[in-house]
């Protein structure tokens, strides 16, 4: 019998449904995405001293400074939990979103040269930056699952309870969002690339509309309704909640972050999905 040489292993079309992800081709491509994570961590860290250490060098500074800045100087309220493990909570939170966020959003003009020259689903390439960020944020985790264990000995101040169980869950809404948002601000960077510079001045002040350095239970009034709508509180705040036993955080504050992650995430893929045809040209 005669072979069909009609019978291609892949074709590849211009012309696709915008809400066609190719999640076949994503995982085909999966060994991929391990290369792509593997590039941005060795990358990163190739040409330092003191290597992947910075991991934990970067949150320890950080933590250093609130508790000064803001728990000395400005005396605001840890909720009764122990500074150290209080901003550590939110900072190992909001270190992981905000990085999900501002690489994303460049990611149509950091990789032009790629997307421009060989075939593979876009979708890989955020994705991997979600996932290289999941070492940082594991390995800053640790330091904070470190400094509970010391404070605990010490005579605690903190009590975990059962929303414990949640913090898988809170950190994939976390990552969703970074994605999604990343994703819908990817596509105007390809055309104003002010857009990433001002992002990250943007993520900046961002973080203080979010209860990183300060609990929601210290808030009342207009300014509490205005925090409370940011959807990354609610993630901080469960954080807590789980592992240091405060923080304002129920079954509506999941529902509601649930919502607005899965709401950042369709339309980022849409977004993303609807300029990866064209932004060759703009880039």
């Amino acid at each position: 019998m005669k072979e069909d040489i009609n019978q291609w292993d892949l074709i590849i079309e211009s012309e696709n449904s915008l809400f066609d992800l190719k999640l076949d081709e994503v995982w085909h491509y999966r060994d991929l995405l391990g290369l792509l994570v593997k590039r941005d961590f060795v990358a990163f860290y190739k040409q330092t001293i003191l290597g992947p250490v910075w991991f934990f060098v970067q949150p320890l500074f950080t933590m250093v400074m609130y508790i000064f800045v803001f728990g000395k100087l400005a005396g605001l309220s840890t909720d009764n939990i122990p500074g150290p493990l209080f901003y550590l909570t939110g900072i190992t939170a909001w270190t992981y979103f905000a990085e999900c966020l501002t690489k994303t959003a460049t990611v149509f003009r950091d990789n032009a040269n790629i997307f421009g020259k060989v075939y593979f689903p876009r979708l890989i390439i955020p994705l991997s930056i979600v996932v290289s960020n999941l070492v940082r944020f594991g390995v800053q985790l640790l330091l904070l699952l470190i400094a509970m264990v010391y404070f605990a000995i010490n005579g605690g101040g903190f009590t975990p309870s059962l929303y414990i169980l949640l913090f898988p869950v809170l950190l994939v809404l976390m990552a969703i969002q970074g994605l999604g948002l990343g994703m819908i601000i990817s596509a105007m960077t390809t055309k104003y690339r002010d857009l990433a510079l001002l992002l990250t001045f943007g993520i900046q002040l961002m973080m203080y509309a979010t209860t990183v350095v300060y609990p929601l239970s210290s808030l009342h009034g207009k300014m509490h309704t205005l925090v409370a709508l940011n959807p990354m509180t609610y993630v901080i705040e469960g954080m807590r909640k789980g592992l240091l036993g405060k923080g304002s955080f129920d079954g509506w504050g999941l529902l509601y972050i649930t919502v607005c992650s899965l709401i950042c995430l369709l339309l980022g893929l849409f977004v993303f999905n609807k300029v990866e045809k064209t932004f060759v040209d703009t880039v």
